[in-house]
């Protein structure tokens, strides 16, 4: 029936807004007066009681939402009703049940005297341009059966309805207008948009509602059960709307409200004495430790403290501000009006203090504490979705410091534009894979013992078209975390693999070592993708040796062992990369399917000056030997760290001091060269 302004617009304080009440209540008043005679032959019909009846039972019925933008939408169908009064007695007994039914629908929602005639007002201004319209078209279809004139009488009830829609959309426009200036009204137009269709739906159905009054009153309740479908529809179409904006846990705003509020707080009026655009703070909040809330007293109650915790942000919402609800335990604030960062940390602070009393969840003081990062537009945010990004990055930040609130700092931001940029270069890299800016290369593995080459281990080689060799440690830190680096595993599965079949077609047998990341042994796509490409190049699986490091097991222990343990069933060794830098390296020694592991360049190369390194070294060694296990030494550079390693009965070394890393298609020829050298002179008698 009704689509009201935004509870904030109330009391009108406009003086414009104040004579537009005014002058649409007199309107409504004055075309009443003026048709009087219209009521009196209303009253005399049957059928115009029973519309009455059915449209005030509507308006007692309506449906009513509160979207978290503020804004009242009703959906009743009491317009239906009173269109057909007006089609079939004239706008007098149609704007007075109209008005009626708004009374009832505004005690309903407590709404003022002022915001009750300014509503019907509205209906009244545009029952008036209808009714113009059909004292012009002088219509007989409800009153006679003139067949010539059907089609001109069909034309102008279908002129009437639309001048209806069209005032009354105008009207609630220009109030908008009026009250928010002229940027802040276009608010209304969205949910005006889907009201707009549902009451032409009304308005289309009052004449068939109108001809079954005129040929037999009873068949006005037919009507009902159409009437009753577009209303349902409206009502689910409006329960859907009003769903899409808010978070179904907490009632707060969600992300989408969050985006269309921060627009409105931008593109606020700015007063006459402020100079500066209207500035905004984003509070991003993570609560600590939620995580053990679900896992020790379950989901459930983790669903209450999120509950609690949005009810502590509601009450403390700011009088131009929203609180919303991102996902999880994140929960943000939008804050007008902070123009410097010390703002913007007070708030905080007092954000923080509303969460400082401990609350009861199952009998238990549960406290809560919280990491909050902020930003500001327009100094750290343009648009809504840096800004979101911005403040999501200090409050990680926020967490990793252990402080409260934390401002956004470029410094700190790990995933800049120029970072993100880089990752998206790299995936297309990938993908286009008739382009030679990936490529791998091989660094040679020799047998202390015989100084042969007895593998190869696989590294990445991104030359970029503009920004030249790309660091492989920077280009991993970018993607490690994201789907790119599945991608980045599988090609490096399908290149080694046929780099391995293309080296024994030649005559070589050769192990080839590849890494995979944390992300990988996640999931069983790795072991999938193994089992594919050595069956399609029918390369033998003990060719292929998988590295990993110790903090990729660090995640997800139980579902890592899982991945392993599946490629160590395909015959594919697995190798634990550096190792002595994570922390349950025996833990692993004891529990995986391992067949070698690589002691970290930082200790290998600090062997020829620093003990502790040497001893370091000395008893990965021992330990490997006794579990059965060889040993990789990389970081290998000069001939002293090589006599060291084969003292100490380190397996195999892999270094610059052998050779670099080199393109598959030049080991072969780096082979024969090597093999020459070392039957000429051996390589531990230089």
């Amino acid at each position: 029936m009704a689509i009201t302004l935004p509870r904030e617009w109330w009391p009108a304080r406009s003086l414009s807004l104040r004579l537009l009440v005014v002058a649409s209540g007199l309107t409504g008043v004055a075309l009443i007066a003026f048709h009087l005679d219209q009521l009196n032959t209303a009253a005399g019909r049957p059928a115009f009681w029973i519309m009455t009846v059915l449209s005030l039972l509507a308006a007692v019925q309506a449906f009513v939402a509160v979207d978290p933008r503020g804004s009242t939408v009703v959906s009743c169908p009491t317009l239906c009703f009173t269109f057909a009064i007006l089609l079939c007695w004239g706008v007098a007994p149609a704007l007075l049940i109209e008005a009626i039914a708004v009374a009832l629908v505004a005690a309903r929602l407590r709404h003022t005297a002022a915001q009750t005639v300014l509503v019907i007002g509205q209906y009244a201004v545009a029952f008036g341009a209808a009714y113009a319209v059909l004292v012009l078209g002088d219509p007989h279809p409800f009153t006679t059966v003139a067949v010539s004139h059907r089609l001109l009488d069909a034309l102008t009830v279908a002129l009437a309805g639309g001048a209806f829609l069209a005032v009354y959309s105008a009207m609630v426009m220009l109030t908008a207008r009026l009250r928010l200036g002229r940027t802040r009204w276009r608010r209304v137009g969205e949910p005006l948009k889907h009201q707009t269709l549902f009451k032409a739906s009304l308005v289309l159905l009052s004449p068939v509602l109108a001809v079954s009054a005129h040929v037999n009153q009873f068949f006005v309740l037919l009507i009902l059960v159409p009437i009753f479908a577009v209303q349902r529809m409206a009502r689910l179409s409006a329960e859907r709307d009003f769903a899409s904006r808010v978070d179904p846990l907490t009632g707060l705003a969600n992300r989408r409200t969050l985006q269309i509020r921060f627009a409105d707080m931008v593109n606020a009026p700015v007063p006459a004495d402020q100079a500066a655009a209207s500035s905004v703070a984003l509070l991003m909040l993570d609560l600590d430790r939620f995580k053990h809330v679900n896992d020790t007293l379950g989901h459930e109650v983790g669903d209450r403290l999120l509950i609690a915790v949005a009810d502590r942000l509601a009450r403390h919402e700011p009088p131009d501000g929203v609180v919303g609800r991102l996902g999880g335990d994140e929960f943000a604030i939008l804050v007008p009006g902070l123009s410097r960062p010390e703002q913007a940390y007070q708030f905080a602070s007092q954000v923080l203090a509303t969460l400082n009393e401990p609350m009861h969840l199952d009998g238990l003081l549960v406290d809560i504490t919280a990491s909050i990062g902020v930003a500001c537009y327009p100094e750290q945010g343009g648009d809504f979705a840096t800004l979101m990004r911005h403040a999501d990055v200090a409050m990680y930040e926020a967490k990793r410091r252990g402080d409260a609130a934390v401002g956004y700092e470029a410094t700190a931001d790990e995933n800049g534009p120029q970072r993100l940029s880089l990752l998206s270069d790299f995936r297309r890299a990938l993908e286009v894979r008739d382009r030679d800016e990936v490529a791998l290369h091989y660094q040679p593995q020799v047998d202390l013992a015989t100084q042969k080459v007895v593998g190869v281990e696989a590294l990445l080689r991104w030359r970029h078209p503009t920004r030249g060799l790309v660091s492989t440690a920077d280009l991993l830190h970018v993607a490690e975390h994201t789907t790119v680096m599945q991608l980045l595993t599988m090609r490096v599965i399908d290149e080694v693999v046929a780099q391995v079949a293309r080296w024994r077609a030649a005559g070589l047998t050769l192990r080839a070592s590849l890494n995979v990341s944390a992300r990988d042994l996640y999931n069983t796509d790795v072991v999938a993708q193994l089992a594919g490409r050595l069956r399609d190049h029918r390369v033998p699986p003990e060719q292929i040796q998988l590295e990993i490091t110790e903090s990729a097991l660090m995640g997800d222990v139980a579902r890592a062992q899982t991945t392993i343990a599946h490629v160590s069933d395909l015959g594919v060794a697995v190798a634990l990369d550096d190792f002595g830098t994570g922390y349950s390296s025996l833990q692993h020694l004891r529990k995986l399917p391992l067949t070698e592991i690589k002691i970290d360049r930082s200790f290998v190369g600090g062997m020829a000056g620093n003990s502790d390194d040497a001893a370091i070294v000395r008893s990965t060694v021992e330990l490997a030997r006794a579990l059965g296990l060889r040993t990789v030494a990389e970081g290998v550079e000069n001939e002293y760290t090589w006599r060291m390693l084969q003292e100490v009965g380190c397996t195999v070394a892999q270094g610059y001091f052998t050779a670099r890393p080199m393109p598959g298609a030049d080991l072969p020829g780096w082979l024969a060269g090597y093999s020459a050298a070392r039957i000429r002179k051996p390589l531990t008698s230089a």
